[in-house]
């Protein structure tokens, strides 16, 4: 099987320069993988040098969707941005997925406009993974919708299962409700709700989770609506950017504390490796008939190669299917009552 990506080449920070060099290191790595280079060709081609042709084709697009470019007038005016272009691709049938580091919110947008949602999912949810003391969670969602029913919540519970069971072979993952208590007295009205219905879901629900826990691993699925998960992964990585900084401080303080940190060398890479946030880069809008993967939009060439290889992965192991078929059994089972998207 061949999985074929679309890169809007010019989304991000830093465009060309690192999408396409990400792309190149990423068919390197890979046999079974092609890319679509999506973007301004006259752009794009001056990193290509001597690529396998066959395997890096580019696909040109007049337009660009700027970082801070609304949304709306994304989708009315740029039909020929890099990004719906990409997405384009996928919708057509050729391509699999698509990988970009544009505007978030119009990427979004774009993907709900051309992709549609799958059966029986009201919104798109962006999910991304987080490392734990124990290893990793998916969470769920991280932005995309700010107001969430219970029923979203549901939806966003059996989609996250359906990633991790498909991604990481798990039969049954379990799933956490982000809440400001572990009691079920605790929360508002929906998170109550979204309570019960996850109880009543046959999944593998563990039941509240309070922030801390994210990261002790008490469950490998956590959901939550969009405002709440921005505001803990933003939180999350203002943290690390603190304590790397306060580690740097304190290292370079005098002599003595410079010799220190020769010796503590390798202990330091080592949590540098285990808390550095490019190596989780890539989060999936789950939801939608089709793969999309979004990138950070300062991803440099290794992060951004991480989510063209979430993208592949997704891909290979049918998600897609598996979020249906999910859906579908959760409709036998226990009807989801829908909810105006």
């Amino acid at each position: 099987m061949t999985v074929t990506v679309a890169i809007d080449c010019m989304g991000g920070d830093h465009g060309p320069e690192v999408t396409v060099r990400a792309a190149l290191e990423f068919v390197r790595k890979h046999d079974d993988v092609r890319a679509i280079l999506v973007g301004i060709e006259e752009k794009i081609r001056p990193f290509l040098g001597s690529a396998d042709a066959s395997r890096l084709v580019i696909r040109h697009a007049s337009e660009v969707v700027a970082m801070d470019e609304s949304p709306a007038l994304a989708i009315r005016t740029k039909k020929d941005s890099s990004m719906r272009v990409a997405l384009d691709l996928v919708r057509n049938g050729e391509a699999d997925a698509c990988v970009s580091a544009g505007n978030t919110g119009a990427l979004m947008a774009i993907s709900r406009f051309v992709l549609k949602m799958l059966p029986g999912i009201d919104r798109p949810a962006i999910c991304a993974v987080l490392p734990t003391i124990s290893g990793h969670v998916h969470v769920l969602d991280l932005g995309a919708n700010v107001d969430c029913s219970p029923e979203h919540l549901l939806q966003f519970a059996i989609m996250g299962v359906s990633l991790v069971g498909a991604i990481e072979h798990k039969e049954r993952p379990t799933v956490g409700l982000l809440n400001i208590g572990e009691e079920d007295i605790k929360g508002n009205d929906v998170v109550k709700r979204a309570a019960e219905l996850l109880k009543d879901s046959g999944l593998n629900f563990v039941g509240n989770v309070e922030g801390d826990g994210l990261y002790k691993g008490e469950a490998e699925v956590v959901v939550c609506d969009g405002f709440v998960g921005n505001v803990a992964l933003k939180a999350s990585e203002g943290l690390a950017q603190l304590l790397a900084t306060f580690l740097r401080q304190e290292f370079s303080r005098n002599l003595l504390t410079r010799l220190a940190a020769l010796v503590a060398l390798p202990v330091i890479k080592h949590f540098k490796r285990r808390v550095n946030h490019r190596r989780y880069n890539g989060a999936s809008l789950l939801g939608l008939r089709g793969i999309v993967v979004k990138s950070h939009g300062s991803a440099d060439a290794f992060s951004f190669g991480n989510a063209l290889d979430r993208a592949a992965d997704t891909v290979r192991n049918g998600v897609l299917e598996r979020i249906s078929l999910r859906v579908a059994q959760q409709a036998q089972q226990q009807p989801i009552q829908e909810t105006a998207a």
